[in-house]
């Protein structure tokens, strides 16, 4: 395949919001910091419509609305009529959900609990701190500590006075938990994994994540000494994963019922393709208006954070590819395999840190950082995908092509 055959092929897989992610992010954050400090009293007056638990901001009402319309067109494309084949390929399902939940949220916190916390806390600075959110459901006093954080007021509000490294390790928890159920059916099939495969990995994530999200986060973040009540977790998962879970499985029942499949996925899909990216940028520049500030003095603070979360991805990827290769897996469920666990579901965590940390916690900062260097990382790996598909026995031959050379794409050489 030539270069130009690629790049066609990509660009026919990917669509034109997702394909410049990355483009799009770092405008936000140009246009957020902007906002801070031109007009800062706009997204502190939107972030104030909340509805309020014990004098804590629990939902901010415009971030909650962006939040939904983001998810809300990942949950539609799913078909969980295709879970039932989950039994033709279970050794790559069990592989999966024994990556994202029983190694993938461990290994985030280990590395970035290292990193943070140790390698870069001179960087950061040991005595900075964040102010979050007083935790949902709590009625402590202020002076009352809490966890690793002390409550105090600010303008009137009990927020929680935290170490700020400990604000990004919580961010980065809640990425570590979330395993990518959108993204990666575009990666698969960059990858030219199985689609069907990939498809039933994503549903069952999803189905998964309702009860494993809860209860791994309220575990890795109590352990991380940034402890939330569990009523916290469950609403954040109600709200932001069942809600939109929910409407999409309705709204897909009902269209394709009306219409017919053939006009759900041509043309109400086609609709619905940018909509989740508009509204994670719109949650974008309010957050990076709020957290303008702390990048202008300290620019370097993304990287800090990009550095763990972008070895914690390779590691991820790595373990899945090696031990698809060891099982025997074919090629086509060894790549979709490795990289759903790799890649992040960064529209739940960011919905989750916002609600449980507030938008402009360094919680929240983290999991944007995660958007940034999610698109560019995952190409990477798709196209090493592609170069060591020989690797593997192909589903389509039977036969192993690791004796069939291959041009740097990956393409069979005739």
């Amino acid at each position: 395949m030539s270069e130009q055959q690629t790049c066609l092929s990509d660009e026919k897989g990917i669509g034109f919001f997702e394909r410049y992610l990355t483009v799009w992010v770092g405008l936000c954050i140009v246009a957020g910091i902007a906002l801070g400090k031109v007009a800062p009293g706009i997204a502190k007056s939107l972030d104030g419509m909340a509805i309020y638990v014990n004098e804590a901001p629990v939902i901010s009402i415009p971030i909650a609305i962006c939040l939904f319309f983001m998810m809300y067109p990942i949950m539609v494309k799913i078909d969980f009529g295709e879970v039932v084949k989950a039994g033709k390929s279970i050794r790559p399902v069990g592989l999966t959900l024994f990556i994202n939940w029983a190694i993938k949220p461990f290994t985030m916190y280990a590395i970035a609990s290292f990193f943070l916390g140790t390698l870069f806390l001179g960087f950061i600075g040991p005595d900075a701190v964040d102010y979050v959110k007083a935790p949902l459901g709590s009625n402590l006093e202020v002076g009352a500590t809490y966890g690793a954080g002390e409550v105090v007021l600010v303008d009137g509000v009990k927020v929680l006075k935290v170490p700020l490294w400990r604000s990004y390790l919580a961010g980065c928890i809640l990425l570590g938990i979330a395993p990518c159920t959108a993204m990666v059916l575009v990666w698969g099939f960059l990858a030219k994994g199985s689609d069907g495969h990939t498809l039933v990995m994503v549903a069952i994530n999803s189905l998964t994540m309702l009860v494993l999200y809860g209860v791994l986060g309220g575990l890795l973040l109590g352990v991380g000494q940034l402890p939330v009540p569990w009523q916290a977790l469950l609403l954040s998962i109600g709200v932001y994963v069942a809600l939109p879970l929910i409407a999409g499985y309705l709204s897909r029942k009902w269209v394709i019922a009306a219409k017919g499949e053939v006009w759900f996925r041509e043309k109400f899909l086609h609709y619905l393709t940018p909509v989740t990216i508009t509204a994670l940028l719109a949650t974008l520049v309010l957050l990076f208006s709020f957290k303008g500030e702390t990048i202008v003095e300290n620019p370097l603070t993304i990287l800090w954070i990009a550095i763990p979360l972008t070895i914690q991805t390779l590691v991820i990827f790595a373990l899945g590819y090696v031990i698809s290769k060891a099982l025997g897996f074919t090629y086509e469920s060894a790549a979709p395999t490795a990289m759903i666990g790799a890649s992040n579901h960064f529209e739940v965590a960011i919905a989750t840190s916002t609600m449980l940390y507030g938008l402009s916690s360094g919680a929240a900062l983290a999991t944007v950082v995660g958007v940034l260097i999610e698109v560019p990382l995952m190409l990477a790996l798709v196209k090493f995908c592609l170069k060591t598909r020989g690797w593997f026995v192909s589903e389509t031959s039977g036969a192993a092509l690791e004796a069939i050379p291959v041009t740097p794409d990956g393409e069979p050489i005739h």
